[in-house]
């Protein structure tokens, strides 16, 4: 399971409260176990009307990667960001990049613009290893453009079905099932951006 329960996570349940709730049963080390409760749970809180509340969560957790961005000094965006060899940058830019284009995909089902041939998801890029605090706000900023956009595509069509796959989660997810998803990804990498800056200022 998740690691317990820590001041920035309850800070964060009130704001996104669906997604921390989904989070907490996530084990992000592990996504060969049967996740058939977590879907249940992802479906719960995602069905119809509920675009516009998980936007308002999705606003929550760009503060919140907003607000641990200006914590951390400049030369920890170049410390081991948690991911593989990622550093701090990189990890951060690859979660806004996630914002953007699994809530942007979902938004073209709920469309119905599905493409031709559809995008593919590919697990593990990493953003810029030299993005600077400016750039990674640029990159935070897009994110929240684009999911404001996403949201509001996807709004009413929160149970249409999206054919997007992913290869980690493995099953295909509903639209409004990623764009609350999108949020969930998000708390692994903060809790990783957490971890890093707790023993860092110890």
């Amino acid at each position: 399971m998740s690691a317990p329960p820590r001041a920035w996570v309850d800070e964060l349940e009130f704001g996104a409260p669906d997604v921390v709730a989904v989070w907490r049963m996530i084990d992000p080390a592990d996504f060969s176990k049967d996740y058939s409760a977590v879907r249940t749970e992802l479906s719960r809180r995602s069905g119809p009307g509920s675009a516009p509340r998980v936007l308002a969560e999705q606003e929550a957790i760009a503060d919140a990667l907003e607000a641990i961005l200006a914590e951390m000094p400049e030369e920890l965006l170049r410390a081991p960001g948690g991911e593989d060899d990622w550093n701090v940058a990189q990890a951060f830019a690859h979660t806004t990049g996630s914002r953007r284009y699994l809530a942007a995909a979902a938004a073209m089902a709920a469309r119905g613009d599905w493409p031709d041939p559809p995008p593919v998801v590919t697990p593990g890029i990493p953003g810029p290893a030299d993005a600077d605090r400016e750039a990674l706000l640029t990159l935070l900023g897009k994110s929240r453009r684009s999911m404001a956009l996403s949201a509001a595509a996807i709004a009413g069509h929160e149970t249409d079905p999206c054919p997007l796959d992913h290869p980690l989660i493995g099953s295909r997810l509903l639209c409004g099932e990623w764009l609350l998803f999108c949020g969930v990804h998000d708390l692994m990498h903060l809790e990783q951006l957490y971890d890093l800056l707790d023993r860092a200022t110890e």
